[in-house]
């Protein structure tokens, strides 16, 4: 009973490995060198502009983008929604938080135009 436990006492293991709280040449010191993380998308050129979003499954809003996070999750204002089904309409939702994991599409309203699809064949 005495010898119980001598191993883990130094070495961490018995075999005289490292423990968890060695902080060798790779420890787990912070490294200051290493560049802060910046979102894929920089929305705050969009703030108080109407965006237009799509998500998977094929809903579409357009709204005033009031504040996003780096998740891409979104909050809009005096959103209307698009409906297709039965008849084309639209909808009032009013101030709604869009989840980032479900927007499949984001673009502005104001300066956007549609174009000919280039990858068409001509007939």
């Amino acid at each position: 009973m005495a010898d119980r436990g001598r191993g883990f006492a130094r070495g961490g293991a018995r075999g005289g490995a490292p423990g968890p709280r060695s902080r060798g040449p790779g420890g787990s010191q912070p490294t200051m060198d290493k560049p802060k993380r910046e979102a894929i998308l920089d929305l705050s050129k969009y703030v108080n502009e109407r965006i237009r979003v799509k998500f998977t499954g094929g809903r579409e809003v357009t709204g005033l983008l009031k504040g996003y996070d780096q998740l891409l999750n979104l909050v809009l204002d005096e959103v209307q929604e698009e409906l297709q089904h039965p008849e084309p309409r639209t909808r009032s939702l009013g101030l709604v938080v869009l989840r980032g994991p479900t927007i499949t599409l984001l673009s502005p309203v104001d300066g956007s135009e549609e174009i000919a699809n280039p990858f068409l064949a001509p007939e």
